[in-house]
Formats: structure tokens, sequence, C-alpha cells
């Protein structure tokens, strides 16, 4: 075949330092538009960014020449650097070590957006304890949850 043709759509979702309410309302859609403009820099596709003020989900084409992980990885150093130097109002911001990463077929896109953009009203009901452990149960990933929140 002459050319390589692919489709991998990531929900992606980790949280702030100690799952600590660091991501001031004031500042969260700023934050979210920095995440989705990074993604657009590395060579990815956002599809939405949201989230609360302890944790943050991504929904992203990702194409296969880059590992998930390094993505996260660039993402998460840029952004801490770029909140601690521009948002005066937030000190020692920090990303917790660690995401989920889980594949989200095409048929499912418009339900995982609708999942992010609900998230305020999502976690009324739910920690973000629970619905992270659901996310795992749910694409069958194996954890001992003694290493879960360390």
């Amino acid at each position: 075949m002459a050319h390589t043709f692919y489709q991998n759509y990531y929900h992606i979702v980790w949280s702030t330092k100690e799952r600590q309410p660091t991501m001031l309302p004031e500042y969260k859609n700023r934050i979210f538009e920095y995440l989705g403009g990074s993604l657009k820099t590395l060579g990815c596709t956002p599809l939405q960014v949201g989230g609360v003020s302890d944790h943050v989900h991504i929904l992203a084409g990702i194409p296969p020449k880059y590992a998930v992980s390094e993505i996260v990885r660039d993402i998460k150093v840029g952004s801490s650097k770029w909140i601690n130097s521009s948002m005066s109002n937030i000190k020692g911001f920090a990303w917790q070590e660690g995401y989920g990463s889980f594949s989200v077929s095409s048929s499912q896109k418009g339900a995982v957006t609708r999942y992010i953009l609900d998230q305020e009203e999502h976690h009324k009901a739910k920690t973000f304890r629970d619905e992270f452990i659901e996310f795992l149960r749910l694409h069958e990933v194996e954890y001992d949850e003694k290493y879960l929140w360390q």
C-alpha cells in the first residue's frame, strides 16, 4: 500500500497534583484552549478539551507516528510552565504524574465529546476517583488500587 491510513482517537484523562482544585474557574477555559493549541502544535487533532478544577479530559486524534505517552508528557510539561508563568493567582501548579488513555471508536466520538462537555454536571454526583475507576473497568484495564492514588 502506498499510503498510511489511520483514525486513532483517544480519550485522555489526568488530574492536578494530588487532585487539588487548582484549575481556578476564571482560568479553566484558557487552560483548555492552551491544551488544545498544544495538541495542534504537536501535529494532533484536538476534538474536545474540558474538565473541572482537579482534572482534565481530552478527546484527540493522534497520528500513529506519535506515542500517546510522548504527547501527554509534552503537553503536561508545557502547560505547567505556561500556567505558572502566566496565571498570577495560581501558585506552584503541577499535574499529577501519570494519566489514563482510552481508545475511542469513530462511532463514539459524539458520546465522548458530550461527556467531556458535561463534566461540571457529571461531577455533582460522582468523584474523579469513582469516575476514573469506572473508566478502567469499562475498558478492562487491570490495576491495583493501592497504586492509583500515589
